[in-house]
């Protein structure tokens, strides 16, 4: 029989209440800043809510951004890039921050 178990994708959980956020597979960079330290950029999160859209200025930029929070316990997690005036910033857009202080590995 073979031993080998396939456990599945790697996920990112909340750290509060270890709802499924993000697939590992989803990031794009782990070298960006959020509001409380390190943070990961996201092509993909699930169960999550947005809250409003609002034009923030970030340090690359002005930008709108839409706070995104955990669907189940409601953490605030990070946001979603909604817009980016800055013509160099344009790939950020439908794009998601995830604060790596908010978020857990799980199946790993």
């Amino acid at each position: 029989m073979d031993e080998s178990v396939e456990l599945g994708p790697r996920l990112y959980s909340c750290y509060k209440c270890k709802n499924h956020v993000s697939l590992h597979d989803d990031i794009i960079s782990k070298a960006f800043q959020g509001r409380n330290g390190r943070a990961f950029l996201f092509s993909h999160v699930m169960n999550i809510v947005a809250g409003v859209k609002e034009d923030r200025q970030l340090m690359t930029g002005l930008h709108t951004v839409a706070d995104i929070h955990c669907g189940d316990c409601h953490e605030l997690l990070g946001w979603k890039y909604e817009r980016a005036y800055e013509p160099s910033q344009k790939y950020k857009e439908g794009k998601f921050i995830l604060e790596k202080s908010k978020i857990v590995k799980d199946n790993w």
